[in-house]
């Protein structure tokens, strides 16, 4: 297992063999290592990253104290964004290595994590993709939930119910997208298919937790 912080850059379309490809372009680390966790301490194994560093005096308006004091004892500079990712040979890094782009090759399977777009609250038909009701004239039914009661028994609407509500702004996992291009100098890497999100939002893109056969 390996993984990388990056921000969503948009999409594209790369030609290979004669077939166009849409692509999502995420401009991926550097990335430092912050802390390390292991299973032999009574944790788990993972390692935290940290991701965008932010000059000192910035930082401190950005960042709470403990969130300082965290970067100082692991003597690395403050970074705005911090994501844990669990791994199986965190002994292979230290406090302070630097992950970029070139931990992934061209080929490789990856998942995806991404936060979807808000849309604010909605109804349950564009919610929950309902039909709806008649569009005749008289129907007096039309863009509606519809009945949600139910009888004197149990006479409450079940928890989990479909109903009007905030849609989007959620945590989305796309898996199995290949990886199309690497770019480690410049930090940016393609794969193949969408990936959640508006351009500029945070990705992790981590390997393929069940890689296609």
């Amino acid at each position: 297992m390996k993984g990388i912080i990056g921000r969503k850059l948009g999409m594209t379309t790369i030609y290979r063999d004669g077939k166009a490809l849409g692509v999502t372009v995420i401009k991926a680390g550097p990335c430092t290592v912050i802390q390390k966790k292991t299973a032999a301490a009574g944790e788990y194994d993972a390692i935290q990253l940290g991701f965008e560093e932010l000059p000192q005096k910035r930082a401190e308006k950005l960042l709470t104290k403990p969130l300082l004091k965290k970067f100082e004892a692991a003597n690395v500079k403050p970074h705005r964004v911090l994501r844990e990712i669990r791994i199986n040979n965190p002994d292979e890094y230290n406090v302070g290595d630097v992950i970029d782009a070139g931990i992934f090759a061209e080929g490789e399977t990856v998942d995806v994590t991404g936060w979807t777009k808000g849309r604010g609250f909605t109804g349950a038909m564009k919610r929950w993709n309902f039909r709806g009701g008649e569009a005749s004239h008289g129907s007096k039914f039309h863009r509606e939930l519809g009945s949600v009661g139910n009888h004197t028994e149990p006479a409450k609407i079940w928890k989990g119910k479909k109903m009007p509500g905030r849609y989007g702004n959620e945590r989305v996992t796309v898996q199995n997208l290949e990886v199309i291009k690497v770019d480690a100098e410049n930090g940016i890497i393609a794969v193949h298919g969408a990936v959640p999100g508006a351009r500029g939002g945070l990705v992790i893109i981590k390997s393929a937790k069940k890689p296609r056969r």
